[in-house]
């Protein structure tokens, strides 16, 4: 299996009800629902058309991203990843921390430097290599609470 410092897609498929098909290059497999991605995102409501979400394609041959080209949308291989890893998580705490990371756009570096941890903490929690603790999940709703309160 091919590792992967940087989340990048083998293949993308379109699927019934608003759901998109991801393989990454180490192989891993998941399914996204982007109806709750509708709601989050004003920018994806052209993709609400059941025959243009159809035309998703990879972008290029390196798998960076998923586009669609006739509506002008791209979506980043990290972020349909995060989003993968929030939707298909077994354990809620890992489903806190993947979507606090992705609806706040934070690399695990800059999510380190956000809950005072280190980089080797997060990598393994943001891969998914194993479950994330309580306290990582407790420590990002406090962020977020902060972060609400000085705004």
């Amino acid at each position: 299996m091919a590792s992967m410092k940087r989340p990048r897609l083998k293949a993308v498929a379109p699927l019934k009800n608003f759901r998109l098909g991801l393989t990454f290059i180490d192989g891993s497999v998941f399914t996204v629902d982007f109806k709750p991605l509708f709601e989050e995102s004003p920018g994806l409501v052209p993709l609400r058309n059941t025959k243009a979400f159809a035309g998703a394609a990879l972008s290029d041959q390196e798998g960076w991203s998923v586009e669609w080209t006739a509506l002008d949308i791209q979506i980043g291989a990290d972020t349909l990843w995060l989003e993968a890893q929030a939707q298909n998580s077994p354990d809620e705490n890992t489903r806190v921390f993947a979507q606090w990371r992705a609806r706040h756009g934070l690399s695990l570096n800059q999510a380190a430097e956000a809950l005072g941890m280190t980089t080797r903490t997060m990598s393994a929690d943001g891969t998914g290599a194993r479950p994330v603790p309580r306290y990582i999940a407790l420590a990002c709703k406090g962020w977020e609470a902060e972060h609400k309160r000085q705004t």
